[in-house]
């Protein structure tokens, strides 16, 4: 697909990190790019440097999705591009004695659930409701209606030590990426998958001097963060070559995540 001033783009979590700098190369490329969002401040900024559309939007939220979809499709139309950047995550072991009293805990259930909900069932929620928009476009060239583009982790592959829900809400943006692409095969719509690595998000750039040169370092080559323009640059290949369908493809140097 070529990306040009007719083509519609929502980016999921597009405010910072990886969803911006997409945002970035999409608007750049000539896309109207519409930024879903929890933080207005960040999200308004950066659609109005983009000449973009920003919606708050909380993944979970049914309600929320369906209103942000009809905003960016009023303004923009319906979107060929989808790419899914929105997540969170946490750290508890799934069991384990606690320090201070000496009496074993597990792994919050409630914070588990709220994970899988942001991170796979608003994927998958976004992901249906794009496809059921792109449904109704005509054809292009080889009869490709539209393509989404979901962000996964090395973690579904290689989860850490208290990464059991990121882990597995990671893993399940994985299992689903082949078969969504086949439910959608006889409709001109793709869909893959990125598994980033240690990347140079905001959240990262907050860690400690010591614990970033540390994890740089770990990379087997280059030995350093991945830049969200990397990140956006596999976007921007997915996006324009038509025969790249029901794949995940890790982003990540080479690493291989250990235990801890």
């Amino acid at each position: 697909m070529r990306i040009d001033a007719d083509l519609a783009a929502i980016v999921t979590g597009g405010a910072s990190g990886l969803g911006a700098a997409t945002a970035r190369l999409l608007a750049g490329k000539g896309a109207k790019v519409a930024l879903f969002d929890m933080n207005a401040e960040l999200g308004e900024s950066l659609a109005r440097e983009i000449g973009g559309v920003f919606c708050r939007v909380d993944v979970t939220q049914e309600e929320q999705v369906d209103a942000a979809f009809g905003r960016a499709r009023a303004a923009h139309g319906q979107e060929r591009i989808f790419v899914n950047c929105a997540g969170i995550g946490n750290a508890f072991k799934t069991a384990s004695i606690d320090r201070a009293t000496g009496a074993p805990k597990h792994f919050p259930i409630a914070e588990f659930d709220r994970l899988i909900q942001i991170n796979l069932v608003g994927t998958f929620r976004c992901t249906a409701k794009a496809a059921a928009g792109m449904l109704t476009l005509a054809p292009l060239e080889d009869g490709e209606r539209g393509v989404i583009v979901n962000t996964a982790s090395v973690a579904a592959q290689d989860g850490q030590v208290g990464q059991a829900a990121y882990a597995a809400s990671k893993a399940g943006i994985v299992g689903l990426t082949l078969t969504v692409a086949r439910d959608l095969m006889n409709d001109g719509i793709r869909v893959n998958t990125i598994l980033p690595g240690i990347f140079a998000t905001p959240l990262m750039m907050a860690a400690p001097e010591n614990v970033k040169a540390t994890l740089a370092a770990s990379v087997p080559f280059p030995k350093r963060f991945g830049r969200p323009e990397e990140f956006a640059a596999v976007v921007h290949t997915i996006v324009t070559t038509v025969y790249l369908n029901g794949e995940s493809i890790r982003l990540d140097g080479a690493i291989r995540m250990p235990p801890r």
